[in-house]
């Protein structure tokens, strides 16, 4: 699910909550309450100062606690904005943010979370770019005209390789969609919501393949607590699949029903009553700009991914 308040507050390391300073931290569990935001903010930095090696270091520099304040605010605002350009903005952070998340011993699973948000961030710019005069697209990855920024992501995505865990998991992820009654090709947002990890989490408490939030997760029939049926590929596709099939029914398309998904069912109700819209394409100017950007990623990755168009919108 789409992240919230503390999306990219946790750079460099800051996401180690709960961790102790004197041992490699053990991967962090989704805890109850936040921590003071001082709290974390020494949490994060004494954490940086003693696993980031002098390389990282030496090209990035922690924030002040000014700084990262400022960030905090700023980026949230930008995410739920409609400005492409104040997203893109933070593309310095959020590659120190995954530099550092890469070195520190036990927070991989934040990493790949990480890895995906800066793909965004980084597609932001290129939204944000005058685009260069279309060439022709192969028959196989045809364009969506109707779908904004889908030729965008057919570019970013065209040549990059496949998770290295694609063959084993997209089976079983396709079977428990096609069960649910779910064209089985939207497994591959799993791709787009995780670099299909089964144990990617978010700071916010995003979990699993299908990042879904530990309420969203009960609500679903998950357990969230031992065991965390998150990370069980089946389980967390099944109830991603359910989600996304109540989402249909209540909106009638698929493309919406994934934007709920990111959004909310509530703020995809108010941007189709603001644009008085019936489609994805027409509602996308009311959305938030992770969102206008999520939406045609699920669809670009599953045309790379499966050589089509993957399912009608």
């Amino acid at each position: 699910m789409r992240a919230c308040r503390l999306l990219l507050v946790l750079m460099a390391a800051a996401a180690l909550v709960g961790s102790g300073a004197d041992a490699p931290p053990p991967p962090p569990q989704p805890a109850a309450t936040a921590p003071p935001p001082d709290q974390l903010y020494d949490l994060g930095k004494a954490l940086f100062d003693q696993y980031a090696p002098p390389e990282i270091k030496a090209q990035y520099e922690f924030p002040s606690r000014v700084q990262w304040d400022d960030f905090a605010t700023k980026l949230q605002r930008a995410l739920e904005g409609d400005s492409f350009g104040d997203v893109a903005a933070y593309e310095p952070q959020a590659r120190a943010a995954l530099a550092a998340l890469r070195t520190i011993p036990g927070y991989e699973d934040y990493a790949d979370w990480m890895q995906e948000r800066l793909d965004l961030i980084q597609a932001a710019g290129d939204a944000a770019r005058p685009p260069p005069p279309p060439g022709p697209a192969p028959e196989a990855m045809p364009v969506r005209p109707a779908m904004p920024y889908y030729r965008l992501w057919l570019q970013r995505l065209r040549n990059r390789p496949a998770p290295a865990d694609a063959g084993s998991l997209m089976p079983e992820l396709r079977a428990a969609f096609a069960a649910e009654g779910v064209p089985p090709d939207l497994a591959w947002m799993a791709e787009v919501e995780s670099s299909l990890n089964p144990r990617a989490r978010s700071p916010a408490g995003a979990r699993g393949l299908f990042q879904l939030m530990p309420q969203t997760a009960e609500a679903a029939g998950l357990s969230t607590f031992l065991p965390d049926e998150r990370t069980d590929p089946e389980k967390s596709a099944q109830a991603a699949a359910r989600i996304l099939r109540g989402l249909h029914e209540r909106f009638g398309d698929w493309p919406l029903a994934l934007a709920a998904y990111n959004a909310g069912a509530g703020r995809v109700d108010r941007a189709l009553a603001a644009r008085h819209a019936r489609t994805f394409a027409e509602a996308a100017p009311a959305l938030p700009v992770e969102t206008r950007l999520y939406v045609p990623k699920v669809y670009a990755t599953i045309a790379v991914r499966t050589g089509g168009e993957g399912p009608p919108p």
